[in-house]
């Protein structure tokens, strides 16, 4: 669930690397479940169960990045989600969830990784994309504030408003039961080549482990939001719905997509406006909703094959909880 293009830099179809691979997942998973505490690399180590003293080439080889730019680039994603995202919270309670020392501290930081200030964030009207930050100086990203508004704040126009605002007004909050899958990462984040390869891979896996009505049963988890963090370092897991007792080998793996309350919208359109539409349910749909999003990913519930028909046809789903006004 929270691999980052590991097959990029192992050995295919080798059962030491998978295991390596399995391994990392596990320190990949601490950091995550840690991300707003002090993070001893030492602790990460111990969660893949390596030794310190390789650890940190071993996590190199397969991750792509140092565990500290690693660490470092979540940290700063999660804090520019929750600069626009959480606007009740001010910069400070932002820096002080994020384990900073000072507000200050936190916006020297920022800046020298985006690009922009925390508060330039906030108020984007006037900002320019900007490449001068380590996430354009190391990952090759340039940085806009804008993509992470709607485009009713902003007026660029990804969508026709009327066609927009009709889809957002036919959003179902539906219970689902927990979900048992199959799944596979793909090496290249949210690269479609990388995309299509994955589903390929799990679509001869799926038949031939007799997983019945495959097309009407795949999901992909979509991690990471392509406006912030580089599209190759997005985490996309390829899914698919399968009966508990089939076994699952290496490279496939398995996990729950958990039972709830989701906000279920219907897309159909370009690919490359997939990210667009879910921030438009979170920034204008979700305010209004009655609830807030869960600590779950989103996910996209396809009906088509893109490759076939030249645009994407599926459901984005959204985990919800119900909204604590007091937060």
């Amino acid at each position: 669930m929270y691999i980052e293009r590991t097959y990029r830099h192992t050995m295919k179809g080798n059962k030491t690397s998978s295991e390596y691979t399995r391994r990392i997942n596990l320190a990949i998973r601490f950091i995550s479940d840690n991300i707003n505490s002090r993070i001893s690399l030492d602790d990460v180590a111990s969660a893949s169960f390596f030794s310190p003293y390789h650890f940190h080439r071993i996590f190199h080889s397969i991750v792509g990045e140092t565990v500290n730019d690693f660490i470092i680039r979540k940290r700063m994603e999660l804090a520019a989600s929750r600069i626009v995202c959480k606007s009740e919270l001010s910069i400070t309670e932002i820096s002080t969830m994020g384990g900073f020392s000072s507000s200050a501290n936190f916006s020297k930081a920022f800046k020298l990784y985006f690009g922009v200030t925390p508060g330039q964030l906030r108020n984007p009207a006037n900002v320019k994309s900007s490449k001068i930050g380590k996430i354009y100086s190391k990952y090759g990203k340039e940085f806009d504030p804008q993509s992470l508004y709607s485009q009713f704040v902003t007026e660029k126009e990804h969508f026709n408003s009327d066609t927009l605002e009709k889809l957002l007004m036919n959003i179902k909050v539906q219970d689902f039961d927990a979900r048992h899958v199959a799944y596979l990462t793909t090496p290249g984040g949210y690269e479609l080549e990388s995309v299509f390869s994955t589903w390929d891979k799990l679509s001869s896996w799926a038949v031939a482990n007799g997983v019945n009505d495959y097309e009407t049963r795949r999901y992909a988890i979509l991690h990471d939001n392509p406006m912030v963090t580089p599209v190759d370092k997005c985490r996309y897991d390829a899914t698919v719905e399968i009966d508990p007792a089939i076994t699952v080998a290496a490279p496939f793996a398995t996990q729950l997509i958990p039972a709830g309350k989701y906000g279920v919208a219907y897309y159909k359109g370009d690919s490359d406006k997939v990210s667009n539409f879910y921030m438009e349910l979170c920034s204008q749909w979700l305010p209004g909703s009655g609830f807030e999003p869960d600590d779950y990913p989103p996910l996209a519930h396809y009906l088509n094959d893109p490759r076939i028909d030249g645009f994407v046809e599926m459901e984005a789903w959204i985990k919800l909880k119900t909204l604590n006004k007091a937060s």
